[in-house]
């Protein structure tokens, strides 16, 4: 028997629920599982809350609707048809009985609610399911009787592969229904796998286990990869809140490992609790901190896994915090971990400053940065900061800080606490008021507004680096503000990956316009959705309108596709490389050739497409005279030296042919190429290769962060 349990981020909507499944039934395929889940991300506040309202109030409705509404729409995309309207009909019939719930127990039915579907879910994949009702099995502080309630639920029901049990809730002796207290589905989870004498129990959260230190306070924080039951309960006891600490006892007691392991990437080990000998020379494991608000301090624990030299290592710990201008209201050890206490405002300080001295080989610069933008590119770039922290620190000696990050609705900065709104500009106005100078302010957006902050940061101080090529592709006078601002402030602005993701191109045309090199001519092939099209249409028996629409359900092209057929994607990235080599291009200066004529364009989106079906021969003419050239179709932005253009320069995006002499010629797919001829380098330098994908565009942005 196994026992997995997936805490609230893991099964917070049907994306999340989805890799729960996938975990879940593969470990079916080893042995049988009992599932614990907790309640979806955000229900239990909400239910809390609910509890607090009038119970005939229209804020009371409202919660209701609004929590019903959040588990009907994962019930919509996890289930169709028959399925779909049973598994409603379920969730119906339990918020009824939400609404009729004593306020005390209001808060058992977030798990109830998760559980439910996600059994449902299971069975409709064909799998011999059973809910376990837990306010009936665990009885709270009666561990033998809770033991035997289990144990003869599942020996019952031989046949089932997977028990599902909500975790967090219980019963009292006497019957009522009640809580294990929050953070309790961990616990649940450890009750359930001593009754059941598990093989293995896992903890499945959105971390990669137990680490030295919390991850958003100390970014350079690493997993510990073994952990025993004593050093993983003084961490959870001591505010490391990736465990909660009553589950190390029923788990220690049966002599089963606890594998804290993360949901969101499932083949990283994480760390591993078990029961380990102390020892001869202690290591240290962890530091963790309890604030305590009322007094205004935080008590800042230092863990190791067996004896040590208790006065060494307070004088060590005073010295790292003397050291980074903090002092100590008190220290002590009981000859395992040391204790520091010390005001609640340097708090954080206090904790890197110690992380600093015993888990990090060598003293580093800390980077703080602030993200506009969770999309796929920020969503990934946060994943990369965190897996090369290590790596950054020592090779580079700087420290990765994310210290504030925000969406179009909501933002999270250091010092202010929780979520906040992000509406007027409030991100920006909080990092120009707590950033300080030399942070770096990243912008991962696709906004075409934003650029409009970009002076004021510049002048406060703060570094910018941006993927979002429509900051840069403003009008000129806009791009030469920033850029003026940048040189007059002493920071930098870099957006290397506004132009072929993680390929060195406009460092590489900067490199020679500061060396007085003239650029000849410039072509590129930086659309990587055209080009995608057009090679699969060299060979595709598709229809240019089929590739198009299969492009555009990819995610490839804009959500109306005519974007990147028109050529303004290709528009910016010109703009930005000619003003990257030092010419003054505007928007009106380019000659545009979209793909496709002016008819495709101001009709509905299905109108398009027909006419599009309908044109099929014009594209199979144009293929058919590339092809008897020698010949591939390529949609090329250029600049070339011309005195009659604008600027002593003539610019044209459009299809060409290209044949097989021109480096063009031999890109497929999603690839970028940009040839630059210039005075100093007549011969094309040649710059290829993949220019598509949230992580290499995350890797470009990283590294003009460290640059």
């Amino acid at each position: 028997m196994q026992v997995l349990k997936f805490g609230g981020s893991s099964v917070a909507n049907a994306t999340n629920i989805s890799r729960v499944l996938d975990i879940v039934i593969k470990a079916a395929r080893k042995d049988r599982v009992a599932l614990v889940c907790s309640a979806i991300s955000g229900c239990t506040d909400s239910l809390l809350e609910l509890a607090r309202t009038g119970r005939d109030s229209a804020e009371r409705k409202h919660l209701i609707d609004s929590l019903q509404d959040r588990h009907n729409n994962i019930v919509r995309r996890l289930f169709t048809g028959a399925e779909r309207a049973e598994v409603e009909a379920r969730i119906a019939v339990l918020f009824e009985k939400l609404a009729h719930t004593p306020e005390d127990e209001m808060v058992t039915y977030g798990e109830i609610f998760s559980t439910t579907i996600i059994a449902e879910k299971l069975r409709c994949e064909g799998l011999h399911t059973k809910w376990l009702d837990s306010r009936i099995l665990v009885v709270k502080d009666h561990p033998e009787l809770t033991y035997n309630n289990i144990s003869t639920a599942v020996a019952l029901e031989p046949g089932v592969e997977i028990f599902v049990a909500p975790g967090f809730i219980a019963s009292e002796y006497d019957g009522k229904v009640t809580t294990l207290g929050r953070g309790g589905s961990d616990y649940s989870a450890a009750l359930y796998a001593a009754a059941l004498q598990a093989d293995r129990l896992e903890i499945w959260t959105d971390v990669p286990g137990i680490m030295t230190a919390n991850p958003k306070v100390v970014p350079s924080a690493r997993t510990v990869p073994v952990m025993s039951y004593q050093s993983a309960l003084d961490m959870a006891s001591h505010g490391a809140k990736v465990l909660y600490a009553p589950t190390v006892q029923p788990a220690m007691e049966a002599g089963i490992a606890i594998h804290i392991l993360n949901t969101f990437d499932p083949e990283n080990p994480g760390t591993v609790v078990k029961d380990i000998p102390e020892p001869e020379v202690a290591e240290w494991m962890g530091v963790a901190a309890t604030d305590d608000k009322t007094r205004g301090e935080a008590l800042i624990c230092l863990v190791s896994n067996g004896g040590i030299n208790g006065k060494s290592a307070c004088e060590r710990v005073e010295d790292s915090l003397r050291k980074a201008g903090i002092k100590t209201l008190s220290i002590s050890s009981d000859g395992t971990n040391v204790y520091a206490c010390v005001r609640l405002a340097v708090a954080n300080e206090a904790l890197r400053a110690i992380h600093r001295e015993f888990f990090e080989s060598a003293p580093s610069t800390t980077l703080n940065i602030y993200i506009a933008g969770k999309g796929a590119v920020g969503t990934a770039l946060v994943k990369l900061i965190e897996e090369s922290a290590e790596t950054v620190a020592r090779r580079a000696g700087k420290t990765l800080h994310i210290a504030g990050m925000s969406d179009s609705r909501n933002y999270t900065i250091d010092g202010q606490e929780g979520s906040l709104s992000a509406a007027d500009g409030a991100f920006f106005k909080a990092v120009r008021e707590n950033a300080p100078r030399g942070s770096i302010f990243v912008d991962v957006t696709d906004s075409k507004e934003i650029y409009r902050e970009y002076e004021g940061l510049l002048r406060e101080g703060l570094n910018i680096v941006s993927s979002n090529r429509r900051a840069l592709s403003v009008p000129y006078v806009d791009f030469a503000a920033m850029q003026a601002a940048a040189r007059e402030n002493g920071v930098f602005l870099r957006y290397e990956t506004t132009v072929g993701s993680a390929l060195p191109i406009l460092e590489s045309i900067a490199a020679g316009a500061n060396s007085s090199d003239e650029i000849i001519s410039i072509e590129a092939v930086v659309s990587c959705t055209l080009n995608e099209i057009l090679s699969s249409y060299d060979y595709s028996p598709a229809s240019f309108a089929q590739i198009v629409r299969k492009a555009q359900e990819e995610g490839l092209t804009e959500p109306d596709p005519r974007v990147d057929l028109s050529g303004k994607e290709a528009l910016r990235k010109l703009l930005i490389l000619a003003r990257e080599a030092g010419v003054p291009l505007e928007e009106e200066d380019v000659e545009i050739r979209p793909v496709v004529g002016d008819e495709f364009f101001g009709i509905p989106l299905e109108e398009f497409y027909r006419k599009l079906e309908e044109a099929e021969p014009m594209f199979k003419a144009r293929e058919a005279e590339a092809d008897e050239k020698g010949c591939h179709q390529r949609f090329v932005a250029s600049l070339e030296k011309d005195s009659r253009g604008p600027h002593g320069y003539k610019a044209v995006i459009g299809l060409r042919l290209v044949d097989e002499n021109h480096p063009a010629y031999r890109i497929t797919g999603t690839e970028n190429a940009i040839i630059i001829r210039s005075t100093f380098h007549p011969y094309p330098l040649l710059i290829q290769g993949a220019g598509e994908g949230a992580r290499l565009a995350a890797s470009s942005v990283l590294n003009d962060i460290l640059r």
